[in-house]
């Protein structure tokens, strides 16, 4: 009884405060009817990019939406926002559907000088971006078909560090025989790698119109000259990927 009673209680509680949100929000003018329409969209874009500024992750259009009046383009207001930005040096940059503030990548010597590096900046080896390119096109991957790719054994501990790094996760089982794991991107790869979506990555058919990449033929052990000669061998180069600079906020 005094769970179910917890639980009540905490039902209350929740119902109350669903309660709050909703009564701030319906007292939260969206519309701006009041204004002229140019006061009113320019009020619009203030809200939108204090918004963005304010966050740590990139923010998404429904987000937006909540702050902004039903007939108002998010695009559009992006699209005047980052115009009155040219020539800054910080910009609005579509990433992980999201957008989010980021210094260009001009400045990115000066601020690591002031600075430091960026606390969330990685720093990847040369095969871990390989096996990351390789997942984010053919995902759903299971190691088998990795190492399978590179002619070399994908270990768990190397699939482990990129999962502990928050770069890739597990995706369904392969309908292959033991239904092994298979590797699928995360948020974090789009962000780490600067795309807003994995439609973002080089066009793969260019590639494989180009005879560059292939599934098949990589499974089939036909592994172009230098992807997999000489990894692992000693120490190996450090490759940043973060390209898009550093983050822009509070």
């Amino acid at each position: 009884m005094a769970a179910a009673a917890r639980r009540r209680g905490g039902s209350q509680s929740d119902d109350r405060r669903s309660g709050e949100r909703r009564s701030a929000d319906q007292l939260f003018d969206r519309e701006l009817d009041h204004l002229p329409p140019e006061a009113r969209w320019r009020e619009w874009m203030h809200r939108v990019e204090a918004t963005i500024f304010a966050a740590s992750e990139p923010v998404g259009r429904e987000v937006l939406a909540r702050i902004v009046g039903k007939s108002c383009s998010i695009d559009l207001l992006i699209d005047d926002i980052r115009e009155e930005l040219r020539g800054r040096p910080y910009d609005l940059v579509a990433v992980a559907g999201g957008w989010k503030h980021l210094t260009r990548p001009a400045y990115a010597d000066a601020i690591r000088a002031a600075v430091g590096s960026s606390e969330k900046a990685s720093d990847l080896t040369q095969s871990e971006v390989l096996v990351l390119m390789c997942i984010g096109y053919f995902q759903p991957i299971t190691r088998a078909e990795l190492s399978s790719f590179f002619g070399k054994e994908i270990s768990r501990d190397f699939i482990g560090h990129l999962r502990g790094a928050g770069l890739i996760a597990s995706g369904p089982r392969s309908p292959t025989p033991g239904a092994p794991y298979t590797y699928v991107t995360t948020k974090e790869f789009l962000l780490e790698f600067g795309l807003d979506t994995l439609r973002d990555l080089p066009d793969l058919e260019a590639l494989e119109d180009a005879g560059l990449l292939s599934k098949e033929k990589l499974l089939a052990g036909d592994i172009p000259t230098g992807l997999s000669s000489g990894e692992g061998d000693g120490e190996e180069e450090d490759a940043s990927v973060n390209s898009e600079g550093i983050e822009f906020g509070t």
